[in-house]
């Protein structure tokens, strides 16, 4: 019997593979671009193209794509195959350096935001080397970027690699500073928790919102939910343990570590945690992660659900980006290390990433921000819209005594100056998590919860990375032309600390005194809609950040806003008009069809025994009466708040009108038809309760 470590990594052409596959000279060439970003040779692409092939075919692939993350969220591919004509009629299978590192694939359906005219059809794919190529089906894939025409990222990946290239520019500058010559680069490492819902095949095919939107625009609260705590960490029932047994397989075939599997909080929610890694390498895991699980699931003939919040009344479901930067030689930076020296260095890391989320909030919240994560931020199961920092009771203390200047109340009692012979050790904080946090420090990282599931983790590591890349740039301008680096690096730290304490806080994110206290006291930004955040990204402070570390052109900037908010107008516009349809089509006639009947069953008691009052019946009958025309007047109310989009002169005001008038609109339907479904007989009501939906997976 085979074991995991048997067929692990076993469908990606992996180093172990290039290894056995390539020359030596190749291979060390290839490992040169992918270590250091070295430009690779056409000989040597050509090299690993042949091999790619041979490997792929001999493993049953018949095509090749260049996958890539275009702005729709999702992922893409084109297949072509591996055949060429022979002379003698027949086909030989080929695959050369130039189709391995570039393709042309039809960009003109793609989200552009305005970067090209409708008819600039012409896109290019480059391929990611740092990002291993891997089997799908009989499919070779090759992780891609994805441009226009002119040169402009139509994807994800692109600025995310430019991010990382930031980070490692200024990080290693610091290095330096500190002494280490031998590190040539550093890298974010990212590991993202996914959580999901699994429901039957036959439930979701009955709800015509699951299927249209991901989400359920109707549902009465179940007469039980979550309150028992029993579903947390309960004994995974038989149907899920198999779902998740052929997941893993699936998932270790392709390289993904997937590492943690277990109930969540909600009934029919569980969670999939791999163990972290390279954060462009990561941002691919998760893609393929959503992916599969999708289809392993209708294998079992259930249906994954990843949308933030499918269920109204129990909680949703978030993505935690676990973040940290390490060193080529496996250092993690965010690691307080074994000496003062280390604790020192890791000091200003710290800084750095505290003085990025203070300066960048907006960029943090802007790269979270979509329609169903909008349900998600500020509700009891997720943290706030406000973004803050968890540090501990240990980092607290350190930074505390570093801003007054007193002695360190930890283990050694000791003025906390940086000089590296004076600065006492501490260990790695041990305080207890705090997860109302948006962004929570976690012994050797952070941990930023403010992600949807349905969310690429690439934007939030774009700007994390890139914000972080700001603070080191600016450290290491003013420490490389000091005359006493540890006096200046003592005061930096010191600055840092007390110029942006105010994003650092403890305490409970969910108590509503700390959403006014932020705000009001600290000056802390609470945006709670995409509506809200997203013109932020235009703002002078965020571009010049941006595009001077070469992260985003300004036209990319631009585009992104653009294609962001349409994205949210027409998620939002389609939840509409699915909500109009299921009411006057499907939830007003079952509710007419049953006050009818019961009407008749009134009037039959009557014919038998006139002196009947039959209340009950009258009562229901008037009640459902009263909603139905409730239900019909928000239905026309809602078509009208539509129709009045056509007005909007741009985008931003479109997304505005969504969120002061149709989402008031669709929440007052929704109240109508939900009390409704609390009094009419389940056989007449025409889609399945949440009770069915959340405790049908046996």
């Amino acid at each position: 019997m085979k074991t995991v470590t048997d067929y692990f990594g076993s469908s990606v052409f992996d180093d172990r593979v290039m290894k056995a596959t390539l020359s030596a000279k190749v291979y060390a060439s290839l490992k040169k671009t992918i270590d250091e970003g070295a430009e690779i040779d056409i000989g040597v692409a050509n090299a690993v193209a042949i091999a790619m092939k041979d490997w792929a075919v001999s493993r049953g692939a018949t095509h090749y794509t260049h996958w890539f993350q275009p702005l729709t969220g999702i992922t893409a591919e084109k297949h072509d195959s591996f055949i060429s004509p022979s002379p003698d009629g027949g086909v030989i299978m080929e695959f050369s350096g130039k189709e391995l590192i570039k393709g042309e694939p039809d960009a003109s359906s793609f989200p552009s935001g305005g970067l090209r005219a409708t008819f600039e059809a012409r896109g290019y794919t480059a391929w990611d080397p740092t990002s291993y190529a891997f089997i799908k089906g009989k499919t070779l894939c090759i992780p891609t970027a994805f441009c226009s025409f002119g040169g402009h990222a139509l994807d994800k990946k692109t600025p995310l690699l430019r991010s990382m290239e930031a980070l490692n520019k200024q990080a290693l500058r610091i290095l330096r500073l500190f002494g280490n010559d031998s590190v040539k680069r550093v890298t974010s490492s990212v590991g993202p928790e996914q959580e999901y819902f699994l429901v039957t095949k036959e439930m979701y095919d009955l709800r015509p919102d699951l299927r249209l939107t991901g989400r359920t625009l109707f549902g009465a609260k179940s007469p039980k939910g979550q309150e028992m705590d029993d579903h947390y960490f309960g004994v995974i029932k038989p149907r899920v343990a198999a779902y998740m047994e052929e997941l893993n397989d699936e998932l270790w075939k392709l390289g993904i570590l997937a590492k943690t599997e277990h109930n969540e909080v909600a009934p029919a929610q569980h969670e999939l945690a791999p163990i972290y890694t390279t954060t462009n390498i990561a941002t691919d895991h998760n893609q393929l992660t959503m992916e599969i699980m999708q289809k392993v699931a209708a294998k079992h003939g259930l249906v994954c659900l990843l949308h933030e919040k499918p269920f109204a009344g129990v909680n949703g479901s978030g993505k935690h980006n676990n973040w940290s930067i390490a060193t080529d030689a496996g250092q993690n930076l965010l690691s307080p290390g074994a000496t003062p020296y280390e604790n020192a260095q890791f000091l200003l890391f710290l800084c750095a990433v505290i003085k990025a989320v203070d300066d960048y909030q907006d960029l943090l919240r802007i790269s979270v921000a979509t329609a169903g994560n909008d349900h998600r931020l500020g509700a009891n199961e997720a943290p706030p819209a406000v973004v803050s920092i968890f540090l501990g009771d240990e980092l607290n203390g350190v930074l505390e005594a570093i801003e007054t200047g007193t002695p360190y109340k930890g283990a050694e009692k000791t003025q906390m100056k940086l000089g590296v012979d004076v600065l006492p050790k501490f260990n790695r904080d041990t305080t207890d998590r705090n997860r109302t946090s948006p962004f929570a420090f976690t012994g050797n990282k952070f941990e930023f919860r403010m992600l949807g599931s349905s969310n690429s983790i690439a934007c939030a590591n774009i700007m994390l990375n890139s914000a972080v890349a700001e603070s080191l740039k600016i450290y290491a301008d003013r420490l490389e032309n000091a005359d006493d680096f540890e006096t200046a690096l003592h005061e930096m730290i010191r600055k840092t600390i007390k110029d942006h304490k105010r994003i650092i806080f403890n305490g409970n994110g969910y108590d509503e005194s700390w959403i006014k206290e932020a705000t009001e006291e600290r000056g802390l930004l609470n945006y709670r809609t995409t509506a809200d955040c997203m013109p932020h990204l235009l703002d002078k402070k965020n571009v010049d950040m941006l595009t001077s570390h070469g992260v985003f052109t300004e036209a990319e900037l631009k585009s992104r806003y653009e294609i962001m908010l349409e994205n949210y107008c027409k998620t939002i516009i389609i939840e509409a008009n699915t909500m109009v349809d299921m009411a006057k089509t499907q939830i007003a006639p079952a509710i007419e069809a049953y006050a009818a009947d019961v009407a008749k069953s009134a009037a039959a008691k009557k014919a038998i025994d006139s002196s009947l009052e039959c209340a009950y019946e009258t009562g229901v009958v008037r009640k459902l009466s009263v909603l139905t025309d409730q239900i019909a007047s928000e239905s026309e109310k809602l078509e009208n708040a539509l129709n009045s989009l056509n007005g909007a002169k741009d985008i931003g005001s479109e997304s505005v009108m969504i969120r002061d008038s149709v989402l008031a609109v669709m929440s007052s339907l929704r109240l109508a038809c939900d009390e409704a479904e609390t009094l009419t007989s389940k056989k007449y009501w025409p889609f399945p309760s949440y009770a069915d939906l959340l405790f049908s997976v046996k």
